[in-house]
């Protein structure tokens, strides 16, 4: 079996493929703190009635990413492959300079890639909300990164001195007659409007409708205040992915 990891700033996303089907999927915290030990542990325990053959990490957090794959090859005897733009992409990264390109963002445009017809534009709710265009040449050509629907209520509270901390909601209207309305109302249908008006931005530079395809957690809330809904949300298309890239650099499976 195949072990797919994602390291987010906020949590570890873990994928067990059997061939082509997703069998377990797990989260955890994305704790700096943990040992190296303390990782084996968990994994162990993940993972104990399972046999992983092999395992391909994506990482944005420096910090834990050879913690993390030091876990892995010790509790699986595997040597785990880093995603990053220096192995096969299976995609042309065509950015100023691809070693920029986040390992999670990788991972979507070439999930994106072989699943869906170009051009295609991948929007990933995460700590940030980014965007990844893929044209129709299949060359990974940019996106824009801006603060997720998360970090946006995080910030409000810890830089005003009277806005509440408040969780994600839905937004009864646009019009909010209350603190909490009106926050939830900037956050969400303002995160449905960005969306709107860079889809079409994107399309307009590109000269051509694309296909758009949303991942992430707040990907089925957000699309209800959308002018232009998702095409598709896939909330496991950066392990797809993942598990793409790991035979894409391997022998196996090929």
């Amino acid at each position: 079996m195949l072990l797919v990891a994602d390291i987010g700033n906020t949590s570890i996303t873990l994928g067990l493929f059997d061939d082509e089907a997703l069998v377990e999927e797990f989260r955890l915290a994305s704790d700096k703190d943990l040992s190296l030990e303390e990782y084996e542990v968990l994994l162990k325990s993940l993972f104990k009635d399972f046999k992983v053959g092999g395992c391909i990490i994506s990482s944005v957090v420096e910090e834990l990413t050879d913690k993390f794959k030091k876990a892995v090859d010790s509790v699986f005897k595997s040597e785990a492959i880093i995603l990053s733009a220096d192995i096969n992409t299976g995609v042309s990264i065509k950015l100023d300079n691809p070693k920029e390109a986040g390992a999670d963002r990788i991972a979507n445009v070439a999930g994106a890639y072989v699943l869906y017809k170009k051009p295609v534009i991948v929007v990933d709710f995460g700590t940030a909300t980014s965007f990844d265009i893929v044209n129709e040449k299949g060359e990974f050509i940019g996106g824009m990164i801006a603060p997720g629907v998360n970090l946006q209520l995080k910030s409000l509270n810890k830089f005003t001195s009277k806005l509440p901390r408040i969780d994600v909601a839905l937004s009864n209207s646009a019009i909010g007659h209350n603190t909490t309305d009106a926050i939830l109302s900037g956050v969400i249908r303002g995160t449905a409007a960005m969306i709107d008006g860079l889809v079409e931005q994107c399309e307009k530079e590109l000269g051509q409708k694309a296909v758009v395809v949303a991942t992430g957690g707040y990907s089925g809330l957000i699309t209800n205040y959308m002018k232009r809904p998702f095409d598709f949300i896939n909330p496991t298309l950066t392990l797809e992915g993942l598990r793409h890239l790991y035979y894409l650099n391997t022998a196996v499976g090929v």
